[in-house]
């Protein structure tokens, strides 16, 4: 096992997904890895219309693409989220965008609202005197669509990208469908903290570093994006219609508890309703988002 370190320069980030994008570094299946990645939009200075990494980026600032030797489709790609540490410092704002969401709740452009966050000892504390917890995950971590061109980082996909998903915090094991010879997984969009919806459309957006372990899975005990985590077993849905969103994570989170439960899905469905969670992971990236929720030790045999 191999250990590399990454860092986020001009030379290694990206604002697309791409397929055809030169990996900017090549790895070993269980190699461990130290990256570096920027907040959301590349700011270089503790100012939000300080300079940018990428002077005019298309979407978030995102470090990689990394290639993993052996990766192919059909395969599972295992990020294994060891330590996360972010910067110290991070923002958010509202009311950035006219959408169909701010219009309801009657925010509207013009009245933006921009908080700074001091991040030490766990905390992160604005200028307003506001303070919250820390809880560092990183919202985007994907591999690119299998067709060619160049593919917005904005909505999360079956392959991963901006997911948002709280739950994804050290210790938990992401799986992504390899889409691409040797995945060219890319990763940023650190968040400190974020509340389930990410309502507003950013967290406490702050840079990170993170270490993990990459790994190939040839046989998952299922084929659509999931994940352990500290608050249990985690599967997703991606829709513009929230049922259709809701139905996919359910669905998905059915084929693990039947594989893993030895039950029909029938089955899987009824001893899910009294422990499994439904929860809107964001709604602020074109596609809504839901995560459904096994809490370990939630549901076991007598």
């Amino acid at each position: 096992m191999a250990e590399h370190r990454l860092e986020a320069t001009a030379e290694t980030v990206t604002d697309v997904f791409d397929p055809e994008r030169a990996p900017v570094l090549t790895v070993e299946p269980g190699d461990r890895l130290t990256v570096r990645s920027m907040n959301a939009s590349g700011l270089l200075e503790k100012d939000i219309f300080g300079p940018k990494l990428i002077p005019e980026p298309r979407g978030h600032c995102l470090t990689g693409p990394i290639a993993v030797r052996g990766a192919r489709p059909g395969m599972m790609l295992a990020v294994r989220l060891e330590a996360l540490e972010p910067d110290d410092w991070g923002f958010t704002v509202a009311a950035v965008r006219d959408n169909a969401l701010n219009r309801r709740l009657g925010v509207v452009p013009g009245r933006t609202v921009e908080l700074t966050w001091d991040i030490a000892g766990g905390k992160a504390v604005n200028q307003l005197g506001f303070e919250v917890t820390l809880a560092p995950f990183l919202g985007v971590i994907g591999l690119p669509p299998q067709e060619p061109g160049q593919h917005s980082t904005v909505p999360p996909r079956p392959c991963g990208g901006n997911i948002d998903c709280r739950e994804l915090v050290a210790g938990s094991t992401l799986f992504l469908p390899v889409t691409v010879p040797e995945a060219l997984l890319c990763l940023g969009d650190g968040h400190g903290a974020q509340g389930d919806g990410e309502v507003s459309g950013t967290a406490v957006e702050c840079g990170m570093t993170t270490r993990l372990t990459v790994d190939l899975v040839e046989q998952p005990p299922i084929r659509t994006a999931h994940a352990i985590t500290p608050a249990g077993r985690v599967t997703f849905g991606f829709d513009s219609d929230l049922n259709e969103a809701s139905a996919q994570a359910l669905s998905a989170m059915l084929d693990w508890m039947a594989v893993g439960y030895g039950v029909d899905r029938t089955t899987a469905l009824a001893l899910a309703s009294p422990v499994v969670d439904l929860r809107i992971t964001q709604v602020a990236n074109q596609v809504w988002g839901v995560h459904a929720v096994l809490p370990d030790g939630a549901l076991n045999r007598a």
